[in-house]
C-alpha cells in the first residue's frame, strides 16, 4: 500500500529533515534528553506514501505506529449509518464516519502497539505524505531501555482518549492552494493581502510558478522527459523544505490548466476555489482538469470563495455556484476590505469567532445589545449561528450591515407582538403564522435588498430546528433564508410547523437552544462567544397538592407580591418542558465557550415586544460589564482579550 525508504546512507534524506524530525520528536514527546531523542530515532523508518493511499486499515493487527513529518492524513471509522445522513455530510465516504486529520508532528496507531488489538480506525492520505514508523519490536524495547520515552508515549494514549469523544475539528491547513475558477483575477494580489494578514498569525511563503522556475533554474516546458523527472523530484525537495520552516504556504495556480495548477491542487491541504461572484457560475477548466479526476480518496477539501466588490449590499446567487460544485464550505470576500480579507485568514488559521445565540422569545433582542458591546470592544464576528429568535437575531450579524440600519430594522419588525394573529381553527396551532411570516419577509427583504437565501449573507450563519418527522434535531445551513428563520422559530402548538424536503420542522429549542456544539463544529471556528437567555432557578413548591384552577384563578386578582401560589402559568409551563432537554445540555454548551454572557432578564417575558429598547438597553448593559471584567482580569495575566482570537 505504501513504499518504505530507509534513508540510513543519506543519499536522499535531506538535512532539513533532520532538522525537523527532531523538532518534532521534542514537541511531540517533551523535553527529553538528547540521549533518548538519539536512541529514538536509530528505531525510525522513513516511509512515503502517495495521496489517496491507505496506511491503515480498521480491523488489521497493529504491528506498527507513525508520525507524520510532512503531508496530511484522515482518519475514518464505519458507520453504523452506512454513511448517510449528518455523518456523511461531516467528510466521511460512503460507508464510513470521518474522526478527524492528522498533521504534521502527530502520531498515529499508537494505541494498538499498547493493547495489541486490531486498528480502531482507517488512516487514509490526503495529499503525498512523509512519516517515521516505529515497529511494535523497536516500540516494546524502547520502553524497556528508556523511562522517559515511556512516559513520554503514555502522555499521548492518555491525550488521544481524552480526545476520543470530541467532535469533528478541522485542524489547521498548512499548505494552501489558491486555484482561480474564474477569468481575470488578479491571484498575486489577492495573496500578498491574504498573505499579509497571515503574518499576523505565522510564518508566510508564497509560491508561484515563476518562483518554481526560479528557484530550479529551468522553465518545465523547456525540459526533456529526463530532466523534467529530476526537476520534479527538487520541487517535491524545494516545496517540502519550504513547508518545514513556514506555517503557511500559498500555492499559486495558473490561470489556465497547467502541470504547475495540477501540483497545487495535489498538494494543497486545503483547496480555495477562488471566483469572482459577478461572472457566471461555470465550471471553470482549472476544475475539469485537475478536480473532476483525482485519485480516490484524497479528499482535499475545496473551499469555494466568492469575491465581490466593496460596495454590493449582499451577495447574490449564490446558490447557483454551489448546486454545481461539492465543495466542503462557502465564504464571500470583498478583497478591498481590509476586514474581510482578515476575516479570511483567520478561517484559514481555525483563529476565527463564532457568536452562539440562545432562543428566548422577546428576551432574545438582548442579543442586539450585547454584539454591539462586542463591537464596540473591537471584537470580530467571523460566523454566527442560533435557535429561534437566536436565528432571527443572528441574520442581522450575519448582514454584516451598518448598526444603525441593523437596529431600524429589527425595531420595525419586533415593535409588536409577531404573534398576535388567532388561529380560527386551530387544528394545528393557535396562531396562523401569517403575521410572524410577513414581518420576517419585510425584514429580509429590507435588510438585504431582496428575499434571500442563507448563502447569501456575507458571514457564514446557521440555525437549528427541530424534525418533527424523525424526532432530531436539524442544522439548516442553506435554502430560502425566510423558511430556515420560520423553521427555527415555529413553536410548537403556537405556531404551524413547516415542510422541508417532505419533513415537518418545528422551534429548535426543543433539541438544542444554544447551540454551542454545532458552532464548535465549524469549519475554522478557534474561539466561540455565547449569549444564552436561560436563566431559570430550581422551582420548590411548599405545597402537598396543586392547587384547584379556580383558586389559582382568584389568586391571581392579588397583586404579585400577596400571591399564595408560586406556580408558573400554563404558558409559561408549556414552553418550559418544550425546551426542558435543551436545559438539560446548557452546562456543556456553557463549558464549551470562550466567553459567556447571560443577560439578566428573568422580569422579560417572552412576549414583552414592546419593550424593545430596555431590553436591548438590557443586554448593552450587560455586554459591557462583562467585557470590562474580562479586562481587568486580563490585565492580571500575561494573554489578553485577543479581539482576533487565540493564536
Amino acid at each position: 500500500m505504501h513504499r518504505e525508504s530507509f534513508f540510513r546512507d543519506g543519499q536522499q534524506r535531506q538535512p532539513y529533515q533532520d532538522e525537523l524530525l527532531n523538532r518534532l520528536l521534542r514537541g511531540c514527546f517533551g523535553e527529553i534528553d538528547a540521549a533518548s531523542i538519539a536512541l529514538l530515532r536509530q528505531h525510525l523508518e522513513w516511509v512515503e506514501i502517495a495521496g489517496g493511499q491507505t496506511l491503515l486499515e480498521q480491523g488489521q493487527p497493529g504491528d506498527s505506529m507513525y508520525l507524520l513529518v510532512s503531508g496530511r492524513l484522515r482518519a475514518y471509522v464505519r458507520d453504523e449509518n452506512n454513511g448517510h445522513g449528518r455523518a456523511a455530510a461531516a467528510g466521511g465516504v460512503h460507508g464510513q464516519r470521518m474522526l478527524g486529520e492528522i498533521t504534521r508532528g502527530q502520531i498515529v496507531g499508537e494505541m494498538s502497539l499498547y493493547t495489541d488489538e486490531p486498528r480502531m480506525a482507517t488512516v487514509v492520505a490526503i495529499r503525498d505524505s512523509v512519516l517515521v514508523k516505529l515497529g511494535k519490536e523497536a516500540f516494546d524495547r524502547l520502553l524497556a531501555s528508556s523511562a522517559q520515552v515511556s512516559v513520554a508515549l503514555t502522555r499521548q494514549i492518555i491525550q488521544r482518549l481524552k480526545q476520543a469523544h470530541a467532535p469533528t475539528v478541522y485542524v489547521r491547513p498548512i499548505t494552501i492552494g489558491l486555484l482561480p475558477v474564474s477569468n481575470g483575477l488578479d491571484l498575486v494580489g489577492l495573496a500578498a493581502q491574504l498573505a499579509l494578514q497571515l503574518q499576523r498569525i505565522g510564518r508566510v511563503e508564497v509560491i508561484d510558478a515563476m518562483r518554481i522556475d526560479e528557484e530550479l533554474n529551468a522553465p518545465e516546458a523547456t525540459l526533456g522527459p529526463g530532466a523534467m523527472a529530476d526537476m520534479q523530484r527538487r520541487m517535491t525537495l524545494f516545496l517540502d523544505r519550504v513547508e518545514a520552516n513556514a506555517d503557511f504556504v500559498l500555492l499559486l495556480a495558473d490561470p489556465l490548466p497547467t502541470a504547475w495548477t495540477e501540483r497545487c491542487c495535489r498538494d494543497a491541504d486545503e483547496l480555495l476555489l477562488l471566483a469572482d461572484a459577478s461572472q457566471p457560475a461555470v465550471i471553470h477548466p482549472n476544475e475539469k482538469a485537475c478536480l473532476l479526476n483525482r485519485p480516490a480518496r484524497t479528499e482535499v477539501a475545496e473551499v469555494l470563495v466568492l469575491l465581490h466588490e466593496a460596495d454590493l449590499p449582499a451577495p447574490r446567487g449564490t446558490r447557483a455556484w454551489l448546486d454545481r460544485r461539492p465543495v466542503a464550505d462557502h465564504w464571500h470576500v470583498r478583497p478591498a476590505l481590509d476586514s474581510d480579507m482578515a476575516r479570511l485568514a483567520r478561517l484559514l488559521s481555525r483563529t476565527a469567532t463564532g457568536l452562539v445565540l440562545a432562543g428566548g422569545g422577546a428576551r432574545g433582542l438582548a442579543h442586539l445589545g450585547v454584539y454591539r458591546a462586542l463591537q464596540e470592544h473591537g471584537i470580530e464576528v467571523d460566523c454566527v449561528g442560533g435557535t429561534s429568535i437566536g436565528a432571527v437575531m443572528a441574520t442581522y450579524v450575519a448582514s454584516d450591515r451598518p448598526w444603525p440600519m441593523v437596529m431600524a430594522n429589527a425595531r420595525r419588525a419586533f415593535v409588536t407582538n409577531p404573534t398576535g394573529d388567532w388561529n380560527p381553527l386551530p387544528w394545528l396551532s393557535l396562531f396562523r403564522g401569517h403575521r410572524l411570516r410577513r414581518i420576517l419577509e419585510t425584514a429580509v427583504t429590507d435588510l438585504l435588498g431582496a428575499d434571500a437565501d442563507v448563502e447569501d449573507l456575507w458571514k457564514t450563519w446557521f440555525c437549528v430546528a427541530t424534525n418533527y418527522s424523525h424526532a432530531r434535531e436539524q442544522v439548516l445551513r442553506r435554502g430560502r433564508l425566510v423558511k430556515a428563520l420560520l423553521a427555527s422559530t415555529s413553536i410548537p402548538g403556537a405556531l404551524p410547523p413547516v415542510l422541508h424536503e417532505g419533513e415537518l420542522l418545528c422551534d429548535g429549542g426543543s433539541f438544542n437552544n444554544f447551540p454551542v456544539d454545532v458552532m464548535r463544529a465549524q469549519r475554522g471556528i478557534g474561539r466561540v462567544i455565547g449569549i444564552d437567555l436561560d436563566f431559570r432557578q430550581p422551582l420548590r413548591v411548599d405545597l402537598d397538592e396543586v392547587p384547584s384552577g379556580w383558586a389559582l384563578f382568584i389568586d391571581s386578582f392579588r397583586p404579585l407580591r400577596k400571591r399564595r401560589y408560586r406556580l408558573p402559568s400554563l404558558a409559561a409551563y408549556l414552553m418550559t418542558v418544550m425546551v426542558l432537554y435543551s436545559i438539560s445540555r446548557s452546562r456543556r454548551s456553557r463549558e464549551l465557550t470562550d466567553l459567556y454572557f447571560n443577560p439578566p432578564l428573568d422580569r422579560v417575558g417572552l412576549l414583552q415586544w414592546h419593550r424593545f429598547d430596555r431590553i436591548v438597553q438590557r443586554g448593552y448593559e450587560h455586554g459591557v460589564s462583562v467585557l470590562a471584567e474580562r479586562a481587568k482580569a486580563a490585565t492580571e495575566t500575561p494573554k489578553p482579550l485577543d479581539p482576533s482570537g487565540p493564536r
